[in-house]
């Protein structure tokens, strides 16, 4: 795609280190935006594309990582925990405008946008009444609504005592029946995968393939962690975790039935936390939580706060969120998404397949 002059500004697809430096420094730049996630997603049946606003002085201002895919014969267009918008209305309508042509090359029915904003911050409810104001419809977000996130600032002794007290007990008990924690590396990617296997089959949810998640392991060095817990010499259980350049973000694990009794996922996450603060993020994203819980935790309404609540219940991710709360994290929910619509005849079924 060519560059597109407006004023001062430009819109051209940026180099990658580029891309990846501005979305290290943008207030909403997250791992889901980086080009490493671009590249990963490319490698699985996606194409993935970016789009910079650039200054007069060529530096990006705003911009977006899209991926295309096409599902069942409609393309479409999706930004995880974007685009990253510059605040400037007539600098982001430019983006907006950009994104509308590009999905119209690429022949989507639509490109959804989810921006990486916490409902109750300021800048959300100015980027809501903006995007509001531009007719783009509120969809169903496709990363979690609603998720817990772990301040990493205090120091490390003030971390460990955020943990619930059960918690704390199940760390140290780890430690105490002798599991250990290492580091892993590329020949610990097998055992991850069948770990994640047997997981997946004992608690019914899909997982990736084994090459997903070498590849994610291996296009996010060194800001990729994949850490395995061991009891008597044989692993138990295993994490691969993540970090932007603010937050880490816990995105796979699995666990043996051994890993499990031993609280070996409890000392996996404690050494997660740790590295994530290592590298200096001043968070920690627990990725995922009934969003019940999430609009719960906004209302101000004791009833209504009681029955998505008693909601929350019986939400599959309930036992999830009892392992991720003991960290002393807060929960949080994400802005709704927003859809541009670029073929408004084949939207309502673009929508309802998007359902599921």
């Amino acid at each position: 795609m060519g560059a597109r002059m407006s004023s001062s500004w430009r819109v051209a697809e940026p180099v990658s280190a580029q891309w990846d430096a501005f979305v290290a420094n943008h207030p909403q730049g997250n791992l889901l935006q980086a080009s490493p996630w671009g590249l990963l997603k490319a490698l699985f049946g996606w194409s993935c594309r970016r789009l910079a606003v650039f200054d007069s002085a060529g530096h990006i201002v705003a911009g977006a990582q899209v991926l295309f895919r096409r599902y069942y014969g409609l393309a479409f267009g999706y930004t995880p925990r974007g685009p990253l918008f510059a605040g400037d209305p007539a600098v982001d309508a430019l983006l907006l405008r950009a994104l509308r042509r590009l999905g119209w090359q690429m022949a989507a029915v639509l490109i959804r946008m989810e921006p990486n904003l916490l409902v109750g911050d300021p800048e959300t409810d100015t980027l809501i009444d903006w995007l509001s104001r531009h007719r783009l419809p509120v969809a169903e977000t496709i990363q979690p609504r609603s998720t817990i996130l772990v301040d990493l600032q205090p120091d490390e002794e003030a971390l460990f005592a955020a943990c619930s007290k059960g918690h704390r007990a199940d760390i140290r008990r780890a430690e105490r029946i002798g599991v250990t924690v290492r580091a892993g590396d590329e020949t610990d990617l097998p055992v991850f995968f069948a770990i994640m296997q047997a997981t997946g089959a004992r608690a019914d949810f899909g997982i990736h393939s084994a090459e997903y998640y070498a590849a994610a392991w291996r296009l996010h060095q060194p800001r990729a962690r994949l850490l395995m817990a061991e009891l008597n010499g044989v692993p138990v259980a295993a994490h691969l975790v993540f970090a932007d350049s603010r937050y880490g973000r816990y995105l796979y694990s699995g666990a043996t039935a051994d890993g499990l009794r031993s609280g070996a996922n409890h000392l996996l996450e404690w050494h997660a936390l740790r590295w994530a603060r290592g590298l200096g993020c001043i968070g920690y994203d627990l990725w995922g939580i009934p969003d019940a819980l999430g609009q719960a935790a906004l209302s101000t309404d004791d009833s209504l706060r009681a029955a998505l609540e008693e909601a929350a219940q019986r939400d599959p991710l309930i036992g999830v969120y009892r392992f991720k709360k003991g960290f002393g994290g807060r929960v949080v929910r994400f802005a709704p998404a927003f859809d541009l619509v670029l073929l408004p005849p084949l939207y309502p079924l673009a929508k309802r397949k998007l359902a599921g």
